[in-house]
């Protein structure tokens, strides 16, 4: 598939744009989530955490960030293949 270059947004093809309500474009999302999901999962523990201030909640949320980014090297670590396609 050959690599477009646009200067601005008006460049681009109309066909890709779908308009709100389109069943096409539920389908298009769907498919980006689905995509994201398969190449970075992001994995949160369950429940509901509770946090003395914005802080507390901003910590916990960078450990689990840092968590997630650690597991995605393992696995690219794990399957180096992968990596060639």
């Amino acid at each position: 598939m050959p690599v477009r270059k646009f200067r601005s947004v008006e460049e681009m093809e109309d066909s890709t744009w779908r308009q709100p309500g389109d069943p096409d474009l539920w389908r298009a999302i769907a498919s980006v989530w689905s995509f994201a999901a398969r190449t970075f999962p992001k994995r949160f523990p369950p429940g509901v955490y509770r946090h003395r201030s914005i802080e507390d909640a901003q910590r916990q949320r960078d450990l689990w960030d840092e968590a997630n980014f650690k597991a995605l090297w393992e696995r690219r670590r794990q399957n180096p293949e992968r990596l060639a396609r």
